[in-house]
């Protein structure tokens, strides 16, 4: 079923998707955030998962009508509006190159840049935080510069280090903790990503603005 911009879609018999085809931007994310909290206060729904141009609701089958459930969905997205949210500015510490950023130098050459141009370029961008996900606290951030654009690596590694700065094709995210990735390393932040004990865990969180402030050389 399509309604303008958007597919909405059953994903098995547990979850509705709605999908975007609208370009990833700040105003369709804060539609789907809209929209997230909307649905947030319905007890009926047992999960909402905001994605990058999409969301998920998880249902019961046995209490929730899925077709229904995308009926309603299409509704609210046409009248969706903007989530007023009140952006936090955050800081990210970083050592670049060396042996906190091993691929700088791979994503320096695919850029046709010097690896100082791709640190200049990386810390002087604005991001903003679009969702949260793959990991807890993992935060998949737009604004990446367009030249610095790196498909993933043809390998993966088997563990990525927390903390770990990362470009995946047109994105760059940090590593919460240590996990498989594919994305190319080109720093490290010393800062906790993710702790189950803070309030919010998350130290990035939805709508927020992040910029990396490059830090002196790190030496192992």
């Amino acid at each position: 079923m399509k309604q303008g911009e958007a597919r909405f879609y059953l994903l098995g018999e547990r979850a509705a998707v709605l999908a975007s085809d609208a370009p990833a931007d700040l105003a369709c994310q804060r539609r789907i955030w809209w929209l997230a909290s909307q649905l947030r206060a319905r007890p009926e729904l047992l999960d909402i998962v905001p994605g990058m141009n999409n969301l998920t609701v998880v249902f019961d089958p046995l209490t929730t009508d899925g077709e229904a459930l995308l009926a309603e969905l299409e509704q609210h997205w046409a009248g969706a509006a903007e989530a007023s949210l009140t952006p936090r500015d955050v800081a990210i510490p970083v050592h670049y190159g060396g042996d906190s950023g091993p691929d700088l130098g791979d994503v320096a050459r695919h850029a046709g840049l010097s690896a100082a141009d791709v640190v200049a370029a990386h810390s002087g961008a604005e991001y903003i935080v679009f969702f949260l996900g793959f990991q807890p606290g993992f935060a998949y951030l737009g604004g990446l510069p367009e030249e610095l654009a790196t498909p993933r690596r043809a390998e993966p590694r088997l563990s990525v280090p927390a903390g770990s700065v990362a470009i995946g094709g047109s994105q760059t995210g940090i590593y919460p903790a240590a996990a498989p990735g594919g994305w190319h390393i080109i720093g490290r932040t010393e800062l906790t990503l993710f702790d189950p004990l803070r309030d919010p865990p998350s130290l990035l969180l939805p709508g927020d603005r992040v910029r990396f402030v490059p830090q002196e050389a790190h030496h192992a």
